[in-house]
């Protein structure tokens, strides 16, 4: 169960898409005078040294945030989540990189309250020694503190965030990325999401998860779409095309649940920038797509592709709700014709319709808390 240590995976290609969306999230709660709570179910450990020894044997983040480090044209929205990087490495070396938890003390304003749930107890402690010295540094440099609006917690988040809901000022983010080494993560992540917004059905919920070749995977933004939320936003970048064993992470997706109006636009600014410096071959593409609760639609002219793809694995029908046409895997192609019409060109019989710049301390260490292997999907 606690095989997972982020420390190999800090700001690969996923971590890259999480934190821009989560700043861009914060961003926009930050519009309304009105405090709103933050809540991070996983929060993992904070901050991650990218020179150590775990991170150094990975080498991921060479392939995430390095390739955007010393970019002078990055898209406005881009830039404010590197900026953000560049402002915990004030020497202008890439040595330090914020998990989700960072990313929303730096950009939740003082007012606004952070909760956060850890439930591996070697990061809880380096989350709770990152943030105690996060704490100091400001106190020196004379900063006001948060004080009890930051509380950490060693704890199940899927459970804890229950309690929160609904929060006292009606306002809440919740960032969902559990580690998904188990195939209960998927379940349990849509069976939470489906209580908090019972109980708060107002709330951003944005939800982090690797593309796989697993049935789970596959499956698991058609079951957040079925979701009792008002409208849903879907969008997926694929860095290289999967190999012919299935292995390794290559796409990942973020699904927000209630998402700002202004968050479609930004993405279609943006995805296809992070296509074109992260992609590795020419597999790379974004996938964007929109819907509503009431109908559970795709809309058609939300969908979005970055670029010429290649087949892999078995095609499979869309969902009922998904109304794009057949829902294929990231690196798949959308044919010239529609499905049933290419089996009929093809002598075959058509296939039958699918069911339903801030502190310059030094961080823990984690390479002294890091004894597990770096198995496994990412996580913050």
């Amino acid at each position: 169960m606690f095989s997972y240590r982020h420390a190999y995976h800090a700001g690969n290609h996923a971590d890259v898409l999480k934190h821009f969306v989560q700043v861009q999230l914060h961003q926009y709660m930050n519009q309304k005078d009105t405090a709103y709570t933050y809540i991070d179910t996983h929060s993992g450990a904070g901050v991650y040294a990218l020179d150590s020894a775990q991170a150094v044997k990975s080498g991921e983040y060479l392939e995430g945030i390095a390739r955007l480090w010393e970019r002078d044209d990055l898209p406005a929205p881009l830039a404010d989540y590197v900026n953000l990087v560049r402002g915990m490495n004030p020497s202008g070396k890439l040595r330090y990189y914020p998990g989700s938890p960072y990313v929303a003390e730096q950009v939740a304003r003082p007012e606004d309250r952070l909760r956060l749930f850890e439930l591996h107890p070697a990061d809880t402690r380096l989350l709770v020694e990152n943030f105690r010295k996060l704490e100091a540094h400001k106190a020196e440099q004379g900063e006001r503190a948060r004080g009890r609006r930051i509380l950490i917690e060693h704890a199940d988040g899927f459970q804890s965030m229950k309690a929160l809901l609904p929060p006292p000022s009606r306002r809440a983010l919740v960032l969902i990325d559990p580690p998904y080494e188990v195939k209960l993560d998927y379940k349990h992540v849509r069976d939470a999401l489906e209580e908090a917004l019972g109980r708060f059905p107002s709330g951003i919920y944005a939800i982090w998860y690797p593309v796989l070749q697993r049935m789970e995977s596959r499956q698991f933004a058609d079951r957040l779409k079925r979701l009792p939320a008002k409208e849903w936003l879907h969008v997926t970048l694929t860095v290289a095309t999967p190999g012919p064993d299935g292995t390794g992470m290559h796409s990942s997706g973020m699904f927000i649940l209630n998402p700002p109006y202004t968050l479609e636009a930004t993405l279609r600014e943006t995805m296809p920038y992070l296509v074109q410096v992260l992609g590795q071959d020419s597999g790379a593409t974004f996938r964007i797509e929109k819907g509503t609760q009431v109908t559970g639609t795709a809309n058609p002219r939300g969908l979005d592709t970055g670029g010429p793809r290649k087949p892999i694995g078995n095609a499979r029908r869309a969902s009922p709700l998904s109304g794009a046409g057949s829902l294929r895997l990231p690196g798949q192609p959308y044919g010239d014709r529609a499905p049933k019409a290419a089996a009929k060109a093809e002598g075959e019989a058509p296939a039958a319709p699918a069911k339903k710049r801030t502190p310059a301390f030094r961080y823990a260490d984690q390479a002294k808390q890091a004894t597990s292997s770096a198995r496994g999907p990412k996580r913050k």
